[in-house]
């Protein structure tokens, strides 16, 4: 849809006219006074304090109050994640997008790390070999490593989908799964699959999703973890 006039003007005197007000917010404030609205925004509905912080961020990183609504979580999902946070988890992403934003004083702090296997050589060409996607191939890197993991997926269902053969097979148990992955096919599948493995999981079911909705439940477990 094309607009051909804004929605609002700016105050030029003239009667009648909507005017724009902005906000005055020191730099510093910005993060609280964005939850104070959302707070504000979410009205009556009310968000269970143990999965509180993450729903939030993700309504802050977001601004969509759908994922009021559809980020699910496993029974004690959390205790479970942070349990693993404090034992010095890997956090592997399926995107170096999401990798990027995942706080690195947040990371060093808990002794945790961040990492990403997509753009890894042995992964394209176990992908070339196998015929499979790279995302496909990270998560058989990922298992292989001797620390718990915290496997987030904000992209690929592919990876979801493979977690889940891993798991039924017996070869590979993530300490949590975050399954976030956004767009249209196989999607809301692999969503459901991830559900149904018995692994803790956090979810956030239909369509939607993305990388920055995966370093957001990220960035909001290793701060309730004492992070920050």
């Amino acid at each position: 849809m094309l607009c051909k006039t804004p929605l609002s003007k700016w105050d030029k005197g003239k009667k009648g006219d909507r005017v724009l007000k902005l906000e005055y917010v020191l730099p510093d404030e910005i993060e609280k006074r964005s939850f104070e609205i959302i707070e504000s925004e979410l009205g009556d509905r009310i968000i269970p304090d143990e999965i509180k912080p993450i729903v939030m961020r993700v309504i802050h990183t977001s601004a969509d109050f759908d994922y009021y609504d559809n980020l699910c979580f496993s029974e004690n999902a959390v205790k479970i994640a942070l349990d693993a946070i404090r034992k010095g988890a890997v956090f592997v992403t399926d995107t170096n997008m999401a990798k990027s934003g995942i706080n690195k004083t947040a990371l060093e702090k808990l002794g945790c790390e961040a990492m990403c296997f997509m753009s890894d050589k042995d992964v394209a060409e176990t992908a070339r070999k196998n015929g499979t996607t790279r995302a496909t191939a990270s998560v058989d890197k990922a298992a292989t490593l001797d620390k718990p993991v915290i496997y987030a997926v904000g992209n690929a269902p592919t990876a979801l989908i493979r977690l889940y053969e891993l798991i039924e097979s017996g070869i590979f148990r993530p300490e949590l799964i975050i399954g976030v992955p956004v767009g249209f096919v196989n999607v809301v599948q692999s969503k459901e699959m991830i559900m149904g493995s018995g692994v803790p999981y956090i979810v956030a079911k239909g369509r939607k999703g993305g990388s920055n909705i995966a370093a957001a439940i990220c960035n909001a477990l290793l701060y309730m973890a004492g992070g920050r």
